[in-house]
C-alpha cells in the first residue's frame, strides 16, 4: 500500500520518515550486512544501522504518546520530534556506520528546529524543501566534523553527494519530494562510485556499506514525502563481480570478502555514551586519535556517543573516565567471532549449550550479573532497551539455549518479541517475566546450565515469583497514587509496583516498607543501593531485620546509577 505523501517536514513527516527507515533497513539489513568489509568485516552494519534508527523510532513515538495522553489539541512540534529523532539515534547508536548516521539526523534535527514555519496562524510547525535542502548539507558537514580522519569512498562520500544534490536541485518553489528525490539520487551514484575511490571495496567487488545503509534511509526519505517507495536501484556489488554472500558464513561474508580487505587493524571497538562539556570532549579526541583509529565522537550538549577501534581498551575507557562520566560501556574483541581486514577466514566460536541474558538498571547490578555468567543489557532511566538490542544479547551470548529477564514489568512485550525473532534463527529462548532485578537475582542464584532446560526453567520462574519486590524512589511530580496524593519531591515507596507508602525521609521511608514486606514472612532480604542513597541506610536496615525478625538473611548490593534510590527483595 501506498504511503500517503507528507507536504511539508512537520513533526508527522518525521515519525513517518523514521518508521519507513525502519522498515527498510529491516528488508536490507542483511544484504547490507553481507557486504560490510570496511573498516572491519564484521558483517553487522546492517545490523547496526537497523539498532540505531529502532532507538530513533522509540523515541519519537515516546514524544508522541506523552502529547496524547495529556488528552490535547496539540501535537509535538518538528524540534520536539526532531530533537527526540536526534536524541533517540544517539543513545542508541552501534558500531561506526551506526555512530555516524546518529550525527546525520543530529544535524538535521538542529536545522530542522530552526526552519519552522507557520506559527502565526496556528498552523503546525514545519520546514519547507528549502530548509530540508538546509538540513541535508549542515548534516553533511557535521557528520564528516565527527570524523577524526575522514575517507572518501564511505557513508561520508554519499552524505555529501547527497546534500550536493539536493543544493542543486532546489529553487526557490521546490517542495520537500522534489529536494528527497534529488538527494537519494545523488546518493545513489555517489555509492556506485564508492569501489573506485576505496581499494578495499573494489577488492571484495561491492559498494560501502554504511553508504549503502544511508541510500535505503534517504529512499524513506522520499517515500515520506511522495507516498511511493523509489525502485531500490542501490548496487551492492560492481558490474562483473560475484554476488558477496553466496557462499556467506554465519554473517554473510565468504572468506574471500574479508581475505580481499588485506590490511591489519587493533584488536578492540570501544563504543560508550559520555556526558561531558565541550572542552574535555576536545581533549579526548586528542587522546582517542592517538590510541587507534575509526574514532567517531558524536553529539554534543553534554552528551556524546564515543566510538573507536583500539588495541588498548581499558585506555580507552580510562580517557573516557577522565573526560566525564562514561556509561553503556560496550566492548567487543575483533578476535572473538568477529575480523578485522586481516585476510583470515572468521574464527568459529562454538556454541554453549545454555546461557541467561538478563536486562539490569545500573553498572553495579551488571557487574553482579555478568559475575554470575549472565550476558547483560544495560537500561538507564528513560532509555528502556529496542527489542533489537535484546535480540542483539541473545545473539551475543552464543549459546542453543537462552533465558530472558527483563527484570521489568513494562519490558514484557518488548523481551517477548525479541525472544520470538530469537526462535526464528533457531535459539530456543524461554521468557521469564521478572519484573524487577532482584526477582532476577532470585532467579540467577537457582540457574543450574547442567540440568535439563525446562527443568531450569521453572525453578528460575518459582524461584522470582516467590520474591516480593519493592523500590524507594523521589516524586517528579504531583500525582495521584494508592496511598494518596503525592508532591514533587517526596519519597514513594512501592511495593509488587504500587505506591504503598508516602514520606520525607528515605531511611524512614524504606524502613516503613521493609516492615510491610516482611510482615508477611520471609527469609533473605536484598538490598540494591542506588548512588543516591544516604550513606547509612544499608547499615539502619539491616540492623532492623537483625534485631526485628529472627533468621532472616541480608544481604546488600551497590547498583550505581539506577534510577531508583533503592531496591529491595523478599525472598
Amino acid at each position: 500500500m501506498a504511503q500517503v505523501p507528507q507536504t511539508f517536514f512537520d513533526a508527522l513527516a518525521v515519525r513517518t520518515w523514521c518508521g519507513l527507515a525502519l522498515e527498510t533497513l529491516g528488508r536490507a539489513r542483511e544484504e547490507i550486512d553481507a557486504i560490510n568489509v570496511y573498516p572491519v568485516a564484521d558483517g553487522d552494519t546492517g545490523t547496526n544501522l537497523y539498532l540505531t534508527v529502532e532507538s530513533a523510532v522509540a523515541a519519537v513515538e515516546a514524544v508522541f504518546a506523552g502529547y496524547a495522553a495529556r488528552s490535547g489539541p496539540e501535537g509535538p512540534t518538528l524540534a520536539d520530534a526532531a530533537g527526540a529523532m536526534a536524541h533517540g539515534a544517539l543513545i542508541g547508536a552501534r558500531g561506526n556506520s551506526g555512530t555516524i548516521l546518529a550525527q546525520l539526523l543530529r544535524g538535521m534535527s538542529q536545522v530542522l528546529a530552526d526552519h519552522e514555519t507557520g506559527h502565526a496562524e496556528g498552523k503546525t510547525a514545519h520546514a519547507d524543501g528549502q530548509g530540508l535542502r538546509l538540513a541535508l548539507r549542515h548534516a553533511a558537514d557535521s557528520a564528516r566534523q565527527a570524523v577524526a580522519h575522514p575517507v572518501e569512498g564511505t557513508v561520508l562520500t554519499v552524505a555529501s553527494a547527497a546534500a550536493d544534490a539536493a543544493d542543486a536541485a532546489c529553487g526557490a518553489e521546490s517542495d520537500c519530494g522534489t529536494v528527497a528525490r534529488a538527494a537519494y539520487e545523488g546518493a545513489r551514484a555517489a555509492l556506485a562510485a564508492t569501489p573506485g575511490q576505496l581499494p578495499v571495496l573494489e577488492r571484495a567487488g561491492v559498494v560501502d556499506a554504511g553508504g549503502r545503509g544511508l541510500v535505503a534511509v534517504l529512499g524513506a526519505l522520499v517515500e515520506t514525502f511522495t507516498g511511493g517507495r523509489p525502485r531500490d536501484r542501490a548496487a551492492t556489488v560492481t558490474a562483473g563481480a560475484s554476488r558477496v554472500g553466496e557462499d556467506a558464513g554465519p554473517h554473510g561474508e565468504c572468506a574471500d570478502t574479508a581475505a580481499a580487505a588485506g590490511q591489519d587493524g587493533p584488536a578492540f571497538e570501544v563504543i560508550y555514551l559520555l556526558e561531558a562539556e565541550d572542552r574535555a570532549v576536545a581533549r579526548l579526541r586528542e587522546r582517542l586519535d592517538a590510541l587507534g583509529d575509526s574514532l567517531v565522537v558524536v553529539g554534543g550538549d553534554g552528551l556524546w556517543n564515543v566510538h573507536v577501534h583500539v588495541d588498548d581498551a581499558g585506555a580507552a575507557v580510562e580517557a573516557g573516565i577522565e573526560a566525564g562520566r562514561p556509561y553503556r560501556i560496550r566492548i567487543t574483541h575483533f578476535g572473538a567471532g568477529d575480523v578485522h581486514t586481516t585476510g583470515a577466514e572468521r574464527p568459529s566460536r562454538e556454541r554453549a549449550q545454555r546461557a541467561v541474558v538478563a536486562v539490569v538498571p545500573g553498572e553495579g547490578l551488571a557487574g553482579l550479573y555478568a559475575e554470575a555468567g549472565a550476558t547483560t543489557v544495560l537500561a538507564r532511566p528513560g532509555e528502556p532497551p529496542a527489542s533489537g538490542e535484546l535480540v542483539q544479547a541473545v545473539r551475543r551470548a552464543h549459546a542453543r539455549e537462552v533465558v530472558l529477564l527483563p527484570n521489568d514489568a513494562e519490558l514484557r512485550h518488548t523481551a517477548a518479541a525479541a525472544a520470538e525473532q530469537a526462535r526464528t534463527e533457531g535459539i530456543r529462548v524461554a521468557l521469564i517475566p521478572t519484573r524487577s532485578a532482584v526477582q532476577g537475582i532470585a532467579a540467577l542464584a537457582v540457574h543450574e546450565p547442567e540440568r535439563r532446560f525446562d527443568e531450569d526453567v521453572v525453578s528460575m520462574t518459582s524461584a522470582a515469583g516467590a520474591t516480593r519486590y519493592a523500590e524507594v524512589t523521589v516524586a517528579e511530580r504531583e500525582a495521584w497514587t494508592m496511598a494518596g496524593i503525592c508532591q514533587a519531591g517526596d519519597v514513594l515507596g512501592l511495593i509488587d509496583g504500587d505506591v504503598a507508602v508516602i514520606g520525607s525521609d528515605v531511611t524512614a521511608t524504606a524502613r516503613s516498607v521493609l516492615d510491610r514486606m516482611l510482615a508477611a514472612g520471609g527469609e533473605m532480604v536484598t538490598l540494591v543501593l542506588g548512588d543516591q542513597a544516604p550513606a547509612t541506610i544499608a547499615e539502619h536496615l539491616e540492623s532492623r531485620v537483625r534485631e526485628g525478625y529472627l533468621a532472616v538473611d541480608t544481604v546488600v548490593y551497590r547498583g550505581g546509577r539506577q534510577g531508583a534510590v533503592l531496591l529491595i527483595g523478599v525472598e
